[in-house]
């Protein structure tokens, strides 16, 4: 039998109880999902039910465009993934392996970026999005266009910080080695250096995905007359009504919001794990 430390044990006490915070709020979304509205709407609610319902899930799903709010959702956040994979990562190599004038002036600004507040950008970028219809209307406002575009702009900075440690992580003599066999810069970069930073690509991949596919501010400020182009989280607005909110409506919706999330993150939880202690490391 193994014998644990005393500063162990209560170090994992410590964890198991701060785990189980966190997931409490989970655990009663999913359980409110299934409550019956007399159950939910109880002056004495109990963490528990003894009769569970798919009523909600049924108000839920029965909800006309609920199914094109999800493709919608889903096509942002996929487009967001990829394109933010691919410029972080030329970016990266670019920053990293090429040296020019105003490298480290870019290398402050992509800082900064990170530093200012989402709130405080989104007039000008609806007004922004406005100048930009009139050129590209795909991109414009009431298109899924415009959030991909402000969700590209907010996940790049943090993306290209992130793969940069990688990149510089990659021994040059790997490279030069490779000239020697004959390879040429763009072959090195997308058949060496591209799987060896995959790690940190998939944990670019996971954080631009939950930020796309949560995202509300966004969502509600460009798409204002199309509902056709509305994401998921704004139609959970629907069950939110001034006399009489829908509650259970409300924990369905949120539940059926969050298992995309969970099995994004289950197929790339491995490479995700040592994609962010490779990003402590860089």
């Amino acid at each position: 039998m193994v014998v644990k430390r005393p500063g162990r044990l209560i170090a994992e006490v410590i964890t198991v109880v701060i785990a189980g915070i966190v997931a409490f709020p989970l655990y009663w979304m999913l359980l409110s999902a299934f409550k019956s509205p007399g159950e939910i709407q109880s002056a004495n609610p109990k963490p528990w039910t003894f009769s569970p319902s798919f009523d909600s899930f049924t108000r839920v799903l029965t909800v006309s465009g609920f199914g094109r709010f999800f493709v919608n959702s889903l096509v942002v956040a996929l487009v967001v993934v990829v394109l933010s994979l691919l410029l972080s990562f030329l970016s990266a190599v670019a920053l990293t392996r090429f040296s020019f004038k105003g490298r480290t002036v870019l290398l402050v600004m992509i800082l900064v970026a990170q530093m200012v507040p989402v709130e405080a950008l989104t007039i000008p970028l609806f007004f922004l999005m406005r100048q930009i219809g009139g050129v590209a209307p795909a991109f414009g406002l009431n298109e899924l266009g415009s959030l991909v575009l402000v969700h590209l702009a907010f996940s790049l900075p943090f993306a290209i910080w992130m793969l940069r440690g990688f990149v510089a992580a990659v021994p040059v003599e790997l490279e030069e080695a490779a000239k020697l066999d004959g390879a040429s810069r763009m072959r090195f970069t997308w058949q060496i250096l591209f799987p060896l930073v995959a790690p940190g690509l998939v944990a670019v991949s996971v954080l631009a995905f939950i930020h796309a596919w949560n995202d509300f501010l966004f969502a509600k400020t460009f798409i204002i007359s199309k509902t056709e182009n509305q994401t998921l989280p704004q139609a959970i607005l629907v069950f939110f009504k001034p006399e009489d909110t829908d509650w259970g409506a409300v924990m369905a919706s949120s539940t059926l919001m969050t298992i995309p999330v969970l099995v994004f993150f289950v197929l790339v939880q491995r490479r995700l794990v040592s994609g962010m202690a490779g990003a402590v490391k860089g």
